[in-house]
């Protein structure tokens, strides 16, 4: 064989060229994504690994140097079952690369070294997937090495067969013969392989933004899932034992994958309980960054979507989930932080918990917004099935959560993505979320929706009594208040938003009788002024108080609340224990 080698440099425009040809086929694989669940996302989380290798892999000064660059860029990019699995196996190649120039004879065993780890890193494998084609590849290269001409001809002979063992997935999978695909994962790999071959011919892959036509798969049923939570973490600490991490989480789900180092480890699994997952590192190890799917959500999206128009919140806006289930809301969680741990509002911490703890955090806890990466992963999935996108945000004055979207978005000038400040919180961005949702289900454009929500937007109140306001105040959300604070405190505050979004002392009582009166006389004044088209109720942890303003309005206005709920853990840390709210949409006058 001809003795060509694998240089640093060549290394290093490998593994980028094939990430750029994996990216180059993101819709495709979503496309036929119908393992482990059919949530179509391979394509996606395989593109942020890549997109992650792309931006932070640098070329070393030792081709050791740049693959230990390429491995963390891949595990700190890792996303979904295939990403993790993916990262593993570029993180296998890594630890056998100690030379500058690499033979085909030891390009075989780091190739070898690569499937050995992509193997170990799973709870349970299952062939027919990425990990037959990586051990496969690695058969093909050792049985070939010594019949080939080139380093060139051996790569290019081990993918001709790899296609052909990608063929023979269906007939070790039986989910995969009964749609009639192959695996998502295993063609990812050989995308990236033939991306990696390019390099050796001085070829390079051009990505482009313009839409892929994609003959969908139509799975009826998330018929291999019981759970509902795909799960992922990256987390960092000392001497983190990847063994024992896999054997200590097996028993919150499945579809275990624990791929990394002794000091970086990702973490992926499909749970029911994800704030379990995550409570399992408290003391052991600090969580870098999480991720939680809805993959029913994500099926639906892929399978079963009902509308053109793709519906995004944040976890601000109290919504009950009946009503997130009918219309297929996609919910984004916002970051709460206790204790230096970072938590998702409504999906890892839930309200009883963080009742027991808020009052006893030396430093309060804070929220933030989604980070804009994430954002990204998600526009990228959902631009993959819709054809337009409406996002409605918390105010903007309350959290950076709306420039976050807006900022992601930009990542897509070719998309119809329209980001709205609902200059609201709680139940009335929740009221206002599910106007736009009634009107996409009505059939409305894309522009008739933005317009008609727009338009309720000033017409929208939310109206808060709170038996205290220092959690406002240690939250920083009362930007008003500082005049009348001193008066304030010793009274029971009425706390609404104004018309640019901001939080005000909308009035105040004596005690929680007078604020609850002056609340129930002002929603009266502005049914007789101009109705009330909608109107929910919301608390923290009042259902007394809850059951008295239900009754009252009930009589006052003719009808029942839209909907009575509790409100998220963020809106709680900012309003306290016992609070309740009420949010409206008025008629025209």
């Amino acid at each position: 064989m001809s003795n060509l080698i694998l240089t640093n440099e060549l290394i290093y425009k490998s593994f980028i060229i094939g990430a750029k040809n994996v990216i180059s086929e993101k819709n495709g694989l979503n496309a036929i994504n119908v393992f482990p669940v059919p949530d179509g996302d391979t394509g996606s989380n395989l593109a942020s690994m890549m997109t992650t290798i792309i931006e932070k892999a640098r070329l070393g000064k030792t081709s050791e140097e740049t693959m230990q660059s390429i491995a963390d860029a891949a595990i700190v990019g890792a996303r979904g079952n295939s990403g993790i699995i993916f990262a593993q196996y570029i993180y296998g190649f890594s630890m056998a690369v100690k030379e500058d120039d690499i033979t085909p004879e030891k390009f075989v065993q780091i190739v070898e070294n690569a499937s050995n780890q992509a193997y170990k890193a799973i709870a349970k494998p299952v062939e027919g997937t990425m990990i037959t084609l990586m051990r496969q590849f690695a058969k093909t290269l050792s049985t070939l090495k010594n019949a080939s001409r080139s380093f060139i001809d051996l790569l290019s002979k081990a993918y001709e067969s790899l296609k052909e063992d990608l063929a023979k997935t269906p007939d070790l999978l039986p989910i995969l013969k009964e749609n009639k695909v192959v695996d998502a994962g295993a063609k990812g790999f050989v995308h990236f392989v033939e991306g990696f071959i390019k390099a050796f011919k001085g070829e390079d892959v051009v990505m482009t933004h313009e839409h892929e036509h994609i003959e969908e798969m139509h799975v009826d049923h998330l018929e291999d899932s019981e759970y509902r939570y795909c799960t992922e973490a990256l987390v960092r600490g000392e001497n983190l034992n990847v063994e024992r991490i896999k054997s200590d989480l097996i028993v919150f789900g499945n579809s275990l994958v624990v791929a990394g180092t002794n000091r970086t480890v990702r973490i992926h699994i499909h749970t029911n309980e994800p704030e379990h997952v995550f409570s399992y590192f408290d003391g052991y190890a600090k969580i870098i960054e999480q991720k939680v799917d809805d993959m029913k959500r994500q099926f639906e999206t892929a399978n079963k979507r009902k509308y053109p128009i793709a519906l995004v919140t944040d976890s601000i806006a109290d919504l009950p989930s009946e009503m997130i289930e009918k219309y297929q809301i996609h919910m984004v969680p916002l970051n709460l932080m206790i204790d230096d741990q970072n938590y998702f509002d409504k999906l890892t911490i839930h309200n009883d918990r963080f009742y027991q703890i808020m009052d006893a955090q030396g430093v309060y806890p804070t929220s933030s917004q989604p980070n804009v990466k994430s954002l990204e992963n998600l526009y990228s999935f959902l631009t993959t099935y819709y054809d337009e996108v409406i996002v409605m945000t918390v105010s903007q004055k309350m959290s950076g959560t709306y420039q976050a979207f807006v900022e992601a978005s930009k990542a897509f000038p070719d998309k119809k993505i329209y980001v709205i400040n609902s200059k609201q919180n709680s139940g009335a961005e929740g009221l206002l979320v599910m106007k736009a949702a009634e009107m996409i289900d009505q059939g409305k454009s894309f522009d008739e929706v933005i317009q008609g929500v727009e338009a309720l937007i000033p017409h929208s109140r939310i109206l808060v009594s709170v038996k205290t306001l220092k959690y406002m105040i240690r939250s920083g959300r009362l930007k008003k208040a500082k005049k009348v604070v001193a008066q304030a405190l010793n009274l029971k505050p009425i706390i609404s938003i104004d018309e640019h979004g901001e939080g005000i002392i909308f009035d105040k009582g004596f005690n929680i009788k007078t604020a609850d009166k002056k609340i129930l006389s002002f929603m009266k004044k502005i049914h007789d002024e101009s109705g009330i088209v909608d109107y929910a109720i919301v608390h923290a942890k009042a259902l007394d108080r809850v059951e008295q303003y239900e009754k009252a309005l009930t009589e006052m206005l003719g009808k029942k609340p839209t909907y009575v709920m509790e409100i998220s853990t963020i809106v709680a840390m900012n309003a306290g224990i016992g609070s309740v709210a009420v949010a409206y949409i008025k008629g025209e006058k």
